[in-house]
């Protein structure tokens, strides 16, 4: 089978097509033959070297959508299903490689008529919104503000926070402002108006920085999606980091609530460096994908 390995850190140049074995079918686990996979920035991160040293070679990659092998762990042959590696605790196999051996619960069901492309959006990121949401505690009547709504794990916590009744202000890029207010925002502002927002909650998926918690109330909470965005608790306000966990159960419910998904374009597995250039010279409207099993 194809993958993209990387054996070595540094710009999307050492991302290099390989052949490997397909994963051996095993008790306790699942093949999947993948379709579609996602550019994610933590995928950049370990890529450039910052997230950390692992043992090399290794395949990238978290989000996946595709098809089952073979019947295994309550999933039949060919079934369509979506579903999120944690990276980090999975041996360092990613997603970029066209069959992938994985823990049942790290998979959800997908309808037979579900776009691929479009469902491997949703495992990382809205996994990550709806468990940043959980973090936050915040309910309906609520004001929270939302930064970087404008990408995947902002935008999908907009939905997921005016669906359940949370007045949300969203800070988008400008040009999105009209897309943003199409996921339920309740105002959405430019990162210039930052200073002056009073918020009972903030998500800082956009990575304004720890200052940021001087918009929350007293007693108020802030969760922030990277190490260095977190801010010191003060003024009573509950500080915390999202680290995202496979829930199988969550992610059903999230592929069957019709959220609203971006694809910026649709890339080859072969071409996993430039779809890593073009994620890191930014201005994206949407996830880029990788088509990854050529069948």
């Amino acid at each position: 089978m194809r993958v993209i390995e990387l054996s070595e850190y540094g710009g999307p140049e050492v991302l290099r097509l390989a052949e490997r074995p397909e994963p051996e079918a095993r008790p306790g686990r699942v093949r999947v033959r993948v379709a579609a996979s996602t550019i994610n920035p933590v995928d950049q991160g370990i890529r450039a070297g910052v997230m950390g040293e692992f043992p090399k070679p290794l395949v990238l990659g978290w989000d996946l959508a595709g098809t089952v092998v073979e019947a295994a762990e309550g999933f039949h042959a060919g079934q369509r299903v979506v579903g999120m590696v944690p990276w980090f605790a999975s041996a360092h196999e990613g997603t970029y490689a066209e069959v992938v051996s994985v823990e049942p619960g790290w998979l959800a069901p997908l309808p037979e008529d579900a776009d691929l492309v479009a469902a491997a959006t949703i495992p990382l990121n809205a996994l990550t919104a709806s468990q940043a949401l959980g973090l936050l505690g915040v309910h309906s009547g609520q004001k929270l503000l939302v930064t970087g709504a404008s990408g995947a794990v902002g935008g999908y916590a907009v939905q997921l926070a005016a669906r359940a009744g949370i007045d949300v202000v969203a800070v988008a890029s400008a040009g999105d402002e009209d897309h943003v207010a199409g996921l339920g925002a309740k105002e959405v502002i430019g990162r210039a108006d930052l200073d002056r927002q009073r918020v009972d909650a903030v998500l800082d998926a956009g990575v304004a920085g720890p200052s940021l918690i001087g918009a929350v109330r007293d007693g108020g909470a802030f969760v922030a999606v990277v190490p260095h965005g977190l801010p010191e608790p003060e003024r009573g306000v509950r500080v915390s980091r999202v680290e995202v966990e496979p829930d199988a159960a969550r992610l059903r419910e999230l592929v069957a609530s019709g959220l609203s998904t971006r694809v910026a374009d649709v890339l080859p597995l072969a071409d996993a460096a430039e779809a890593h250039r073009r994620a890191a010279a930014g201005g994206l409207r949407g996830k880029l994908v990788l088509r990854v099993s050529r069948g």
